[in-house]
Order: C-alpha cells, then structure tokens, then sequence
C-alpha cells in the first residue's frame, strides 16, 4: 500500500486540479483542505473527492478562474460571493472577514453564496480557534435528507461545526453531518463494490437500501427523526435565506449530471472578550473539561482527528492502490 507524505500529497492533488482547470490559488487552498481531511482520517471529505472536483471543473459545474469577492458588508455581517468555483477560497476569506469583525464588534457573521462542496466543516474554523474565538461553521448541500414524513430527498446533509479554543491547548472541535452517516462514506463504499448498513439510507422510492448507489439518488436517514430534519431546516434558512443561494432541493446532485452549484455557507465567530472576559471563559472551559474527563473512557471531541493528524505527519498518509493510481492519472 503506498505511502506518501503531506508535502507529496499537496503537491499530487494541487497538480491533479490545475490539470483540471483550477487555478494555482484555487487548486493549492482546495488541495490543503483535501489532504488536511485526508490526514485526520476523514476520507469521505478527502482525497475521494479530488476526482469529482476534476470532473465539475472540466464539466464546467466548477469555475477554475473564479475569484471570491466581497459584495455586501454591514458592521460585523458581510456577504462573499464565491464566483461558482470551488468552496476553499472563498471560505478563507470568510473565516478571515469573521476574525477582523469579531474582533471590532465582538461577533461577526458571513455568509457565502454561489460556492461548491464545503468539505469538512471545522476545517475552516481553525484560524478562528487560533485567534482565540469560537466559531461556528454551517453549509447547506444538495438535497439528501427527505423531509419528516416524506420520501424525496430535501434538505442537504447540512454539516453543523464549532470550535472552542481553550488557552495553550489544542481547541474542542465539534463537527457533525445531520445524517446517520455522511454522504461521503457511502461514496467510499460504492468506489469499494460494498454494501452499505441498512438503516443509512433510502431509495428514490423512499425505501430502506443497502446499495451505495440507491443511497446516492435516493436520500439518507436524518439524525434523531424529527429533531435532526428540524436542525437541517435551520441550517437551511441560515445558509441560504440570508445569502440568496439555492436550497438543497434547488441544487442538483454532485453525483450526477447537472448545472452549477450554489450552495451558501455560514459562518459565526465570538469573541469571549466581549462577554465575561477571555480569563473567565478559559476558566470555564477548562472546569468543564477536567470534570469531564474525570469519567474514564470519555474523550473531547476533535481527539482523535488531532492523533490522527499527528500520525499522517510524522509517518505519512496511507493510500489504497486504485486511489493511488487514480490521483496520480489525473496528475499526469
């Protein structure tokens, strides 16, 4: 099984999407975000998605020469549209219009409109965490999760994410799909031949499937019922209401032919200065922690994505032999 290193791999993928009609910025922030998933055991948000990419900018569904811009601003809100290309840039300058307002008004929230698949949420709230301010991460996505006491795929799997940075430690990361199992976990069991559990997914006749492909066009099952369609909605109306992007239902399929994505991300960062006082909020955060772990076999969220990245540096990322082959054929 090859092995290959986070430089190797930066380098691999920034090739493949260039190749593909990225550009050399666009290709290098998608490229940080792919492997950086990839490195933290995330594969459904890593590199099995550089192909995909490829194939929408080549289709044209992704805009390689798009530049983020700035469109709207008011305070600590503003509005970025990202120019139909991939999401990676767009949400770096999200997260970086999130820091400076928060940092001026106490919070700050941006949203981000004609964008592309969002990747792995918490991933763009690390420099929030870094400049020590919460953030919060939410992105809708085209339609997956029926609505409750439908069949057809309607809201978006619509990732929630937070991070709480605590002082001179490595931050509480919280990151989490709306559904039983990510979209991209299933993607890996179809490129695998595999099965998938039943209980994951529905068919586009609204019944309960354990082919990866059925799941891909049919609709997956929401967390929690009810309560998990509810927090889809309000990722919905938060992510698209105020930034005039399509609802899930509006977005076609990335899996299958179709026109250009807009989906809306959302991003929030506090500053805990503006509050109690950052001395009592690290104070806090840190009694909580300490009784948390007090129960044997309890770990913070966001553990084992940091051992996992620390693992993936020192030793590199394992690869299979298909994805291996396949990244380094469209790098060629």
């Amino acid at each position: 099984m090859p092995q290959l290193s986070i430089t190797e791999l930066d380098r691999l993928v920034t090739r493949a999407l260039e190749n593909a009609g990225a550009s050399p910025a666009m290709a290098q922030a998608t490229a940080a975000a792919l492997v950086a998933a990839e490195a933290e055991a995330l594969s459904g948000h890593g590199l099995s998605r550089v192909a995909l990419y490829c194939q929408h900018l080549k289709e044209g569904r992704a805009r390689g020469d798009a530049v983020p811009r700035l469109v709207r601003e008011k305070g600590g809100t503003c509005l970025i549209d990202a120019g139909g290309g991939l999401a990676f840039e767009a949400a770096a300058m999200a997260a970086q219009e999130a820091i400076a307002r928060a940092k001026k008004h106490g919070i700050a929230f941006v949203g981000v409109r004609n964008s592309h698949h969002f990747g792995a949420a918490a991933y763009h709230l690390a420099p929030m965490a870094h400049a020590g301010l919460i953030g919060f991460a939410f992105t809708n996505s085209p339609a997956a999760i029926n609505a409750w006491g439908g069949k057809r795929p309607f809201f978006g799997t619509n990732p929630i994410a937070a991070v709480f940075p605590r002082r001179d430690k490595t931050p509480i990361v919280i990151d989490l799909s709306l559904t039983e199992v990510v979209r991209g976990k299933i993607m890996l069991y179809a490129k695998e031949g595999q099965p998938i559990p039943l209980g994951w997914a529905l068919d586009r006749n609204g019944q309960p499937t354990t082919d990866p492909q059925a799941a891909l066009t049919g609709s997956l099952a929401a967390i929690g019922g009810v309560k998990g369609t509810m927090l889809a909605l309000m990722v919905e109306l938060l992510c698209v209401a105020l930034t005039g992007a399509a609802f899930s239902f509006e977005n076609d399929s990335y899996f299958e032919p179709g026109g250009k994505p807009d989906i809306g991300h959302a991003l929030l960062a506090i500053d805990p200065t503006a509050l109690a006082g950052a001395d009592t909020y690290y104070t806090r955060v840190e009694t909580l922690v300490e009784s948390l772990l007090q129960d044997e076999g309890v770990r913070l969220p966001g553990a084992r994505r940091e051992l996992a990245a620390a693992q993936a540096q020192a030793t590199g990322i394992p690869l299979s032999e298909a994805l291996h082959r396949e990244l380094l054929e469209l790098a060629r």
